[in-house]
């Protein structure tokens, strides 16, 4: 059970404080440039196709999503790109601990109606990065994220941003990732060797098969030194296209 119990201590971390931002305080070091190998990669494997939303998800709670999402919006920024990340996991939202912002207000706001999208929009301390947080948690995510005002949201972004990321629950515990991800543009699963149950991983696949997502492909993280060739290991699968970086977090 020491899995369980360290996966539970990494979830509760990223709760209390948020995930670490290792793209804004180490911007040279060997983890920021994988991030930003898996973002070539990404970009490669639509050569061709508009892609102006991406959603970050994984199979089940605190394996890394969060983590991956975040650190990818920020160098998505850092090469110029205008993005807005939105925290879409309403049950159990990180973004406004990492990005030291205010959640009185946020995705939830918008979606029932009660406030307009410039009034939910946060900048960061990140040059081209604004960020959405979850708001108050609602009774009923699933049916505010399955609504038509969601689509409204996506065509309100698109008209400001040059990419929408979405940090979404995991796939295999609730029904939220399906809806977003039958909307977006891409899907990444974010897979932790050696945590990530095989089983697990090919439900979630299957799933978001089901509603037509667009699998871009897999982000393994938390591979280590006896794991892979390099400690700060990892890789894609399921696209077109292959990467290394290491990560760690929710």
């Amino acid at each position: 059970m020491a899995w369980f119990k360290k996966r539970k201590k990494l979830d509760d971390t990223s709760l209390k404080y948020g995930v670490g931002l290792v793209t804004f305080t180490d911007p040279t070091g060997q983890i920021s440039e994988q991030f930003k190998t898996v973002r070539t990669n990404i970009q490669f494997s639509s050569v061709g196709k508009d892609l102006s939303s991406v959603l970050f998800t994984s199979s089940e709670p605190s394996e890394g999503k969060s983590t991956v999402s975040n650190n990818m919006a920020v160098t998505w920024a850092d090469q110029g790109t205008k993005v807005v990340l939105v925290d879409a996991d309403l049950r159990r939202p990180t973004v406004h601990k990492s990005f030291s912002v205010h959640n009185r207000a946020g995705l939830t706001n918008y979606l029932s109606q009660a406030m307009d999208l410039d009034e939910v929009i946060q900048p960061t301390i990140v040059e081209n990065l604004d960020v959405i947080t979850s708001g108050p948690v609602p009774p009923n995510p699933a049916e505010l994220l399955g609504s038509d005002r969601v689509q409204l949201l996506m065509n309100e972004l698109n008209e400001k941003y040059d990419l929408i990321i979405f940090d979404a629950p995991p796939v295999n515990t609730v029904t939220d990732s399906q809806l977003l991800a039958a909307r977006t543009d891409g899907t990444i699963l974010v897979v932790p060797q050696g945590i990530a149950d095989k089983n697990g991983v090919r439900r979630a696949k299957q799933l978001l098969e089901t509603v037509h997502a667009n699998i871009l492909g897999a982000v393994m993280n938390r591979v280590t030194a006896q794991k892979s060739e390099g400690y700060y290991g990892g890789s894609y699968y399921g696209g077109n296209y292959g990467g290394y970086y290491g990560a760690d977090g929710k």
